[in-house]
């Protein structure tokens, strides 16, 4: 997806998870377990909207290709045995950046392949959009 805003902007506001609740949908809550040298969150726990009931997972965040890359893994979740991801962010030459965004999930309850699909295609296009447009209201 492509973002009118820098990929140092794209990356500060993904970093900053303390302000999710703020702007996404489906996060109702988080909690910062741990952070880094740099203050940065390391492990956080979220709460939120998913599969028509609420969820709890928590994740721990790789910084070591940052600020090109953010990455993720699942530590523990009561849905989910895998919630791994990335943002890649990489710059255009207008300016803005070029969004990618990589995640696998893995539920600990079945789900035909449609649904599952179905699930983490939401999954997927609410957080571009979401993150499109909070990224564009702050660089605008």
């Amino acid at each position: 997806m492509d973002v009118d805003g820098t990929p140092e902007l794209c990356f500060q506001v993904v970093a900053d998870v303390e302000s999710y609740p703020g702007w996404t949908g489906d996060i109702k809550a988080v909690t910062v377990r741990s952070r880094d040298g740099d203050g940065r969150p390391t492990e956080v726990e979220f709460r939120a909207a998913a599969f028509g009931r609420s969820t709890t997972y928590e994740l721990a965040y790789d910084y070591s290709r940052s600020p090109k890359v953010l990455a993720w893994r699942l530590v523990k979740g009561d849905l989910t045995s895998k919630l791994d991801g990335s943002y890649t962010f990489d710059s255009r030459e207008d300016g803005g950046t070029e969004l990618t965004y990589v995640l696998d999930i893995e539920l600990k309850v079945p789900l035909p392949g449609f649904v599952k699909r179905r699930a983490q295609s939401r999954i997927m296009h609410a957080a571009l959009s979401e993150l499109k447009a909070r990224v564009e209201s702050i660089g605008n």
